[in-house]
């Protein structure tokens, strides 16, 4: 089984730095899948302006994979085939979540692979207890099939503590060219970027922020960890929940991040107060007040208030939005008009329905 490597476009793209949103799932009233409407989120995210596409992950829902719902490779198909037919002359990132124990990660990466995803991200939450190297041969293993995305995912939300000792072992997969940072801790974050760089794979290994907590101000740092070449490694882009709604603004954000670093310009204050407001949203749509319960229903509301979701329903129905939760998004409605989408969602949706 020889390996998939990253075309060279993907690569260029991926290390130039783009916005990937968690692509939902959209479900009938039925909890039937929504071919429909699920095409229509994927025609928003590329009209406004993601440079790529996570189908698979956390925020498509886990259940998917399991065998009464049977609805990976479904979900991954159609995604693939929307974004077939946007990619006339954009080169779009695409990222397949692959998740279980190894045989099941495998599987799923020659699923993602044969669908044309160029990266699988790889969760560890089926790695609960177990040594750095049994986790290092599971990577290995996928990496095989395809280059591999590495994912720092959060405890609270099923992911597990993962050491500097282990992204240092990691970072010696050659097939591994990218990590989601998403531990939601600086500290963490900072063991991810320190073990690239002590590895040497600075200039190989593409940092993507995924801690919703902290976007901007994560795509606005360069780690630095000495003063000699190859010392220093920048966030590049980012991979994130957070990104599926409101989506057209945070690309606007990002882009205009970009551009700032590119130039050398100096950054101001403004900034600052940016990256707080993108945390306030942030804290009610991941429904941090109930320990990001109510996280998928979250996007899910703002969605079907926008008309892109029929209605918030997921796989498992005992989900729903905790208490507070519908008053706490009008609020954030309210204090920051400027951050939604609404406006460019009405003009189009009728098209993206189609």
């Amino acid at each position: 089984m020889s390996a998939h490597t990253l075309p060279l476009p993907v690569r260029e793209r991926l290390f130039q730095g783009v916005a990937i949103p968690a692509h939902p799932l959209a479900l009938t009233a039925r909890r039937r899948f929504d071919e429909r409407r699920q095409r229509a989120l994927t025609r928003y995210y590329l009209a406004s302006g993601a440079g790529g596409l996570a189908v698979g992950v956390h925020t498509t829902q886990f259940e998917i994979r399991e065998p009464s719902v049977g609805l990976y490779e479904p979900v991954l198909a159609l995604a693939a085939e929307t974004m077939d037919a946007a990619e006339a002359g954009t080169t779009l990132v695409r990222v397949a979540g692959i998740a279980g124990p190894t045989a099941q990660a495998v599987q799923e990466a020659e699923i993602a692979a044969g669908l044309g995803y160029h990266l699988g991200l790889v969760s560890l939450a089926a790695f609960a207890g177990a040594s750095d190297a049994a986790m290092v041969a599971h990577l290995r293993a996928v990496a095989e099939v395809m280059p591999v995305f590495g994912f720092y995912l959060q405890p609270s939300v099923g992911g597990r503590a993962l050491s500097y000792a282990f992204w240092r072992q990691a970072a010696e997969i050659e097939n591994l060219v990218a990590i989601k940072l998403a531990p939601f801790n600086r500290y963490a974050s900072l063991d991810v970027a320190r073990a690239v760089v002590d590895a040497g794979r600075a200039d190989s290994l593409a940092l993507y922020t995924g801690n919703d907590d902290n976007i901007l101000l994560d795509l606005l740092t360069t780690y630095r960890f000495g003063p000699g070449p190859g010392q220093s490694i920048p966030i590049r882009g980012g991979l994130l929940g957070q990104w599926a709604v409101w989506t057209q603004r945070a690309v606007e954000d990002f882009q205009r991040i970009r551009r700032l670093r590119a130039d050398g310009l100096p950054l101001s204050a403004e900034w600052m107060t940016r990256a707080q407001q993108w945390v306030d949203v942030n804290a009610v749509v991941f429904d941090v007040a109930h320990g990001f319960r109510g996280c998928i229903t979250g996007i899910h509301e703002i969605l079907r208030r926008q008309g892109l979701l029929e209605g918030i329903w997921t796989l498992n129905p005992e989900e729903g939005l905790s208490p507070g939760q519908a008053e706490a998004i009008d609020r954030i409605y309210r204090t920051y008009p400027e951050l939604n989408d609404d406006a460019f969602i009405q003009s189009h949706l009728d098209a993206w329905l189609r």
